[in-house]
């Protein structure tokens, strides 16, 4: 591995931190996203705020903290569709400041995914300028705020909370800080399904270290209990037995079947008009593997990799509705650090910034355009 790509301290030609800067611009880029939105919304006659907090999830979240769980819905083909498929700490977010503020649990939602994208940026920043320096940190930041979907981190939905709750674990144990680590991860696994990965990386580190103290300990067996015990208890009143959370997720058409449902729904675009669609899939898979790889070899520490490889693996090879699995990648931030790392040391930074100013234009139509039109599901 070359000398120049070891992770390492912020360098002495950028010592001030940049971390205002970051957060800074990661706020002016929602905030265009946003204004965005809210135009197009109003030219079609539409409401910003509804396709923002009141459809789709955000209305199943909402149902949660109104009526607690055990609501369900049969769809057209049968299929009983029940609300414990969705992880509880963002509804019990909503409900605590709805009985504290008397907005509404939505409006609620909206608050704590703008300071969670927040707290995410601030996290994202401190990991990155961390292993390979300030500047690489800014470009990290502005690059998680100007992906495609990023308008998700602005719904009331639960991927800005857990990016943050996974990415400060991850920090925490880049620190050493087990129990932190472990809080943190116990905290995403009761926020989405993926908070496995954050388990892993936890449980990785300890590996790696071979040095098991008391904090060691208690970080590994804090880290899978918000997970293990809402699925224990989701499966247990499902009336399916201990694992029926997973009967639950196959109602709604999710299971691990290691690609395959990926596999067909590819190959039906490239046996059909779908052609070009099918071929760009294909090169953005090939994309965001080449960014794993590339991230393995400048040095990423071990938790990073684990938790990165597994969000990639659940986005990848489980099955369900395949337009959601662009907003499934958010949390896999450090595929970005390759990027940023390329932006910091570019000749012309000026060329940077036109990247990610174009970068940023293309989010915020392409959010408006997406959800307007058929948005997440």
């Amino acid at each position: 591995m070359p000398t120049s790509e070891r992770p390492g301290r912020a360098t002495a030609a950028v010592p001030r931190s940049l971390l205002p800067l970051s957060l800074l611009l990661f706020a002016a880029v929602r905030a265009l996203c946003l204004v965005t939105l809210a135009v197009w919304a109003g030219a079609e006659g539409r409401s910003a705020h509804q396709v923002l907090a009141e459809r789709w999830d955000s209305l199943w979240y909402v149902r949660v903290v109104e009526h607690g769980y055990d609501f369900t819905l049969t769809a057209p083909d049968g299929r009983v569709l029940s609300d414990r498929a969705f992880f509880p700490l963002l509804p019990w977010l909503e409900g605590a400041g709805h009985r504290l503020t008397g907005l509404a649990p939505q409006d609620v939602g909206l608050g704590v995914s703008a300071l969670a994208s927040l707290a995410a940026a601030w996290a994202i920043h401190r990991i990155a300028a961390r292993l390979y320096g300030e500047r690489t940190a800014l470009f990290a930041v502005a690059l998680w705020a100007v992906l495609p979907v990023s308008i998700v981190q602005s719904m009331a939905y639960s991927e800005s909370l857990f990016t943050a709750l996974a990415a400060w674990s991850l920090w925490s144990l880049l620190r050493e800080r087990w129990l932190l680590a472990g809080l943190f991860a116990s905290a995403a696994g009761l926020t989405r399904p993926v908070g496995l990965a954050v388990t892993l990386a936890v449980w990785g580190a300890a590996w790696a270290g071979r040095r098991l103290t008391w904090r060691v300990a208690a970080g590994c067996v804090l880290a899978p209990l918000g997970a293990v015990g809402y699925v224990l208890w989701s499966g247990l009143g499902s009336g399916h037995g201990l694992f029926g959370y997973l009967a639950v997720q196959g109602d709604w058409g999710n299971g691990f079947d290691g690609g395959l449902a990926f596999a067909r729904f590819l190959g039906g675009l490239l046996s059909g008009p779908g052609f070009a669609g099918g071929v760009g899939l294909i090169i953005g898979v090939a994309a965001l593997l080449w960014l794993y790889v590339r991230g393995i070899r400048q040095g990423q520490p071990l938790p990073l990799v684990l938790y990165t490889g597994v969000v990639l693996l659940l986005a990848l090879c489980t099955s369900g509705f395949f337009g959601s699995k662009p907003r499934l990648l958010l949390p896999a931030f450090p595929l970005l650090l390759p990027l940023a790392l390329a932006l910091s040391r570019l000749r012309r930074p000026w060329t940077a910034w036109l990247v990610i100013g174009a970068a940023a234009a293309i989010a915020a139509a392409y959010g408006a355009f997406w959800l307007l039109g058929s948005g997440p599901p």
